[in-house]
């Protein structure tokens, strides 16, 4: 049996933690691009998190997980039911699809059934990864190492929830809505602007360098390794109430108010920063809302603003030739200037 490690257990990357958090309440934000060294814990933390949230109930053998109380979303194989049919289900944990570099189009977006087609004389799709991480997450390693059509069929499905296919003789149109997480290393190689505009948010993560923290997360990897079971036990009223909290804001998130106060803040920052577009303030008042329902609050302040503001805009800026500052302090700078200190 495979062990995931407590997403309360991670050591500081509390930038990267809220921005999961805060996605996994409002799915409409557009997912996280997770930029840093090897070894910081990125894939562990996307892991963490799924196992962290409750299973889901998903219609029985349906190849795309639908859910049975969404009857609008619902794929071809569901589409059958008959009107006020309630369709069996069953929980399934939350799927976490990872995209390994070189992967095909068609195993990404689904293609014919070879196997049915050669042995049954029938025309059958076949679902790709798309499919598998429906209601889910789809992580991508090295995302500024995949090939660019695959990233902009990746976040043209993210943003729409539906992957059509229409190759072959097949004509498939199938829900695929799911949190978009890419990681990479930026000594490897940059995104495109445009590819780094679609995501949500942004985050930048680094080798811890105190040595307090770095023994912490060296002493809790080898505690987990050891002795799992008992290691998770440990920390399971942490994630429990972790997994509460998201729960709560989950059913808060219609409700939060977003005051004109906000909404205009929000555009000042942006114009400040030379953003381009709108994307920025759409991410920027979809995060902070986010975070007010997770924190149980019912209105965005500026307080919310300002901690969503450094991953819904570093990686919207300009390259500006005057001013050598990089993004954070760019960000940063805007910020103080229009909240103050």
């Amino acid at each position: 049996m495979a062990f995931t490690f407590p997403f309360s257990a991670i050591v500081a990357q509390d930038e990267m933690k809220l921005a999961l958090l805060i996605s996994a309440i409002d799915q409409s934000i557009g997912g996280v691009l997770v930029f840093g060294d090897r070894g910081t814990g990125k894939s562990t933390t996307v892991r963490a998190l799924a196992a962290l949230l409750p299973p889901m109930e998903a219609v029985e053998k349906c190849p795309y997980g639908c859910a049975p109380d969404q009857p609008a979303g619902l794929c071809p194989s569901c589409q059958h039911l008959g009107e006020g049919e309630t369709p069996k289900s069953h929980k399934v944990p939350v799927p976490v699809v990872d995209m390994p570099l070189g992967v095909t189009e068609d195993r990404v977006v689904g293609a014919l059934d070879l196997e049915r087609a050669l042995t049954q004389g029938e025309k059958a799709f076949e679902p790709g990864l798309l499919a598998r991480a429906h209601r889910g997450f789809l992580y991508i390693d090295e995302v500024n190492l995949l090939e660019d059509h695959l990233v902009d069929l990746l976040l043209d499905v993210a943003a729409s929830g539906e992957n059509v296919v229409e190759r072959e003789g097949l004509s498939v149109r199938h829900p695929a809505k799911f949190v978009l997480i890419g990681s990479g290393n930026p000594e490897e190689g940059e995104l495109r602007p445009q590819l780094l505009d679609r995501f949500g948010l942004s985050v930048e993560i680094s080798t811890p360098e105190d040595l307090k923290t770095r023994v912490e997360v060296v002493r809790r990897r080898d505690e987990f390794e050891k002795d799992p079971e008992a290691f998770i036990a440990r920390w399971q009223e942490h994630d429990v109430a972790l997994r509460d909290k998201i729960l709560a804001g989950r059913d808060l998130l219609p409700d939060v108010v977003v005051p004109d106060a906000a909404l205009e803040r929000a555009a000042q920052l942006c114009l400040s920063l030379g953003t381009d577009g709108l994307r920025g303030e759409l991410t920027l008042i979809r995060a902070a809302r986010a975070l007010a329902a997770f924190d149980g609050d019912r209105e965005v302040s500026d307080e919310h603003l300002k901690r969503v503001a450094p991953p819904a805009l570093r990686h919207r800026l300009r390259r500006n030739p005057l001013d050598d500052a990089g993004s954070n302090v760019r960000v940063g700078r805007a910020i103080e200037e229009l909240f103050g200190a």
